[in-house]
């Protein structure tokens, strides 16, 4: 039994599906399908719900034209059974706009993750319609029945054991040899659905795989595997073709984009082998990323995160900065679900590089800071993290930057910089 998981370039649109349902076609083994949103559905949502709480009437504009979108997608790809799909669409469209108009003010975060969450099922109602026409027969399952998770809302934490325990009394494919399911949500034991984190998709599938003992799991990205850089933003890049966990597990952390940060350890647990290969070019062999005791060669690995911000706090009375202040800093963070991605101490002052949050995050950050210490905060920074660093390669990317911190292990060097003009 093997894994697929499709991202929501690979279901943007109706050639998109088709050509998943081509992969899918082909695949000689029984599978389980991870699907996404559509395209950029779930930016949408995000939208619609900012909408909804500022009371706008905008939202249900919004909302129509979403649905008429997918909609679209169905006309393209569909024609017999066409009204069943159609019939659990509109009962989606229907959950979605009475969520809106009845509960949107309460908890943002509980609020975001049940909008969000209809991305997901309206992708896997169609891509499964869709499969049945081609004679892929195939199980539609709504997987935040199965994956449970506690209640913390954006960024859920899976009951591993009670996942497992209904995952494995579900997916037994007896009778069946293909089941449709979704990524990024769950639900916790109120019922409540859950989200694992942006892009949790990739989570998702590494879950079911180890729940279930897979012999594999690809990923289908719209790029042919890892690259030593993103192809968006470089030129000159080079394919990867087989990596380490550890390995893959590191550029996650330090934000490299094209597999989730949680997804490689479920895998490593049980030794599970990952593919990241492209749906436009299924003929390729992408990437491999498995258990090996052998250093990936020494190419410089290039990851780029923008939008970040530098706070630097300090006691006005020249006090070395603490454990306990750091303990403070650190503690704030997590309340207002802030990443750290950069560190660096002195005697007197603590910094710390973090993404630009959502909302008033940041603000309301520095005003807590402020009660207790002098900060000093930049905006609009660009983090550089270079695996097997040459000097070269740091001279090239830095050139044109004032460095703000800096770096250095034996294999990665990071850089907070902002343009000197």
């Amino acid at each position: 039994m093997i894994i697929y998981k499709f991202g929501g370039a690979s279901v943007k649109d109706a050639d998109s599906v088709r050509k998943l349902g081509d992969i899918i076609s082909v695949c000689p083994e029984p599978i389980i399908v991870v699907v996404s949103a559509m395209g950029k559905t779930t930016n949408r949502l995000e939208m619609i719900l900012d909408e909804a709480i500022r009371n706008s009437g905008n939202y249900i504009a919004m909302v129509q034209q979403l649905k008429n979108d997918h909609l679209a997608i169905v006309d393209q790809l569909i024609s017999n059974r066409k009204a069943e799909v159609v019939q659990a669409m509109d009962t989606i469209f229907t959950n979605l706009l009475g969520f809106l108009a009845k509960s949107v003010n309460t908890d943002y975060n509980y609020a975001y993750d049940q909008v969000v969450s209809f991305g997901e099922l309206l992708s896997t109602k169609i891509v499964s319609h869709y499969l049945q026409t081609k004679n892929i027969v195939n199980t539609w399952i709504d997987i935040r029945k199965f994956l449970k998770t506690n209640s913390n809302f954006r960024d859920a934490a899976v009951d591993l054991q009670a996942s497992a325990t209904k995952c494995k009394t579900l997916f037994t494919f007896e009778n069946v040899a293909c089941y449709i399911t979704q990524g990024f949500i769950g639900s916790d034991n109120d019922g409540n659905t859950t989200t694992l984190g942006r892009e949790g998709s990739d989570y998702s599938a590494a879950l079911l795989a180890n729940f279930l003992e897979a012999d594999a799991v690809t990923l289908w990205k719209d790029v042919p595997g890892i690259f030593n850089a993103d192809p968006a933003m470089f030129n000159k890049v080079e394919h990867i073709a087989e990596l380490s966990y550890h390995e893959v597990i590191e550029l996650t952390y330090y934000g490299a984009k094209v597999i989730h940060p949680k997804t490689i350890k479920p895998l490593y647990e049980k030794e599970i082998p990952l593919y990241v290969r492209s749906f436009l070019e299924p003929a390729l062999s992408g990437t491999l990323v498995h258990k090996s005791s052998l250093r990936t060669r020494s190419i410089p690995i290039i990851i780029i995160k923008d939008q970040q911000i530098l706070v630097s706090i300090s006691h006005t009375d020249l006090s070395f900065i603490s454990e306990q202040s750091v303990s403070r800093l650190f503690a704030l963070l997590d309340d207002f679900r802030i990443k750290a991605n950069l560190l660096q101490h002195s005697a007197i002052s603590f910094s710390v590089g973090v993404d630009t949050p959502k909302g008033k995050a940041v603000n309301d950050l520095i005003t807590a800071l402020r009660k207790n210490f002098k900060v000093l905060y930049n905006e609009g920074l660009q983090l550089i993290t270079i695996r097997n660093y040459t000097d070269a390669i740091i001279e090239e990317l830095t050139q044109a930057k004032k460095i703000l911190i800096e770096q250095r292990s034996r294999h990665t060097v990071q850089f907070l910089v902002e343009d000197k003009n």
